[in-house]
């Protein structure tokens, strides 16, 4: 019996996903979308056009009136600015 080898084979890696050869800081440097920025947060588009217009969000680059892109490290440096150890704390305002 011929055992079926496409079943053995990995998926295609997915468009956005870092290529062969490309480092840590250039997944971390490079710009997304404000959909996939969402997504990174697990938050709602909307929640970061808020932000963005109130402030207390994270940083993004503003191209033009309505593109704007974020940087992962941006995203992760905003992450970590909140962690807190206990429910008293409040995490630190940007």
């Amino acid at each position: 019996m011929k055992s079926d080898t496409r079943l053995l084979t990995a998926s295609p890696p997915h468009p956005q996903a870092a290529k062969a050869g490309d480092s840590d800081k250039d997944y971390l440097e490079a710009l997304i979308t404000e959909a996939d920025a969402a997504e990174f947060l697990s938050f709602a588009p909307r929640t970061l056009a808020n932000w963005r217009f109130r402030g207390g969000g994270p940083k993004f680059v503003r191209f033009r009136a309505r593109t704007v892109r974020y940087r992962r490290k941006d995203l992760v440096a905003w992450l970590e600015d909140r962690l807190v150890s206990n429910t008293s704390e409040r995490p630190d305002a940007a």
